[in-house]
């Protein structure tokens, strides 16, 4: 096959990769912290934790692959700085715990993960550079458990006291999280991709809006139900 350069494209879109799986490493860290304080089960706090220690092994794995990309571009690695602010859940201290608890488990794992599960899938199809193929290949196996883990907990929060109540939040906030993933992929109509880039486990723009119609419909919208919340209504 060859060795694989590496463009400006995906030298940026791995040192994003990184910041994005240090972020998720702190929200999961943040969450069992919350679900401790909630009282949930042992079962759920432990999986947190073991999430949150996954999420910083792919931003290791991540930050390989970006230094790979530098150095086959023949370019020094730059370190970014994170906002701290990104690197916590949002607390309203007007309300109990558990709705934020419920808003951070819909966003994050029920939505975000979900369709991470897809979109990982879809990235390592023609990924063949080693250390992004080893990358992609560790995300895309820890990511169902991650998506797993976010069902599991909007379960668990349904049958807590504040069950109802939160089951009218989940539904009241729903389509403004779906329009919000919508608007992340907006205008990225570019349904092309060049095979070097494609090699580095990245994909054509528009796969990202196609991608999340088809978990929306595949998964969203099944996984909810069983649940008893209709989520056909938060993509008109």
């Amino acid at each position: 096959m060859g060795k694989a350069a590496a463009s400006a494209r995906v030298i940026d879109e791995w040192s994003r990769r990184v910041e994005a799986e240090y972020r998720s490493t702190a929200i999961a860290a943040n969450m069992a912290l919350w679900l401790v304080q909630i009282g949930a089960s042992p079962d759920l706090v432990r999986a947190a934790l073991r999430i949150a220690r996954e999420e910083l092994g792919h931003a290791t794995l991540s930050h390989a692959v970006h230094v790979a990309a530098c150095r086959a571009a023949g370019v020094e690695p730059v370190a970014t700085g994170l906002e701290r602010d990104s690197l916590q859940l949002v607390r309203h201290a007007s309300e109990p715990l558990e709705h934020d608890v419920a808003r951070a488990c819909l966003e994050v794992f029920c939505l975000g993960e979900t369709v991470a599960v897809r979109l990982f899938k879809e990235l390592r199809q023609a990924c063949d550079v080693p250390a992004a193929r080893r990358a992609l290949d560790r995300v895309l196996r820890d990511e169902v458990g991650h998506r797993d883990f976010g069902w599991e907990l909007l379960a668990w929060l349904f049958e807590h006291p504040l069950g109802r109540q939160l089951r009218v939040l989940v539904v009241r906030e729903l389509p403004a999280l779906v329009r919000h993933l919508r608007s992340q992929y907006a205008g990225q109509d570019d349904a092309t991709l060049p095979r070097q880039d494609a090699r580095w486990g990245l994909m054509a723009p528009a796969r990202y809006g196609q991608i999340l119609r088809i978990s929306f419909e595949k998964d969203y919208v099944p996984r909810f139900a069983r649940l008893g919340v209709d989520a056909r209504p938060a993509w008109p």
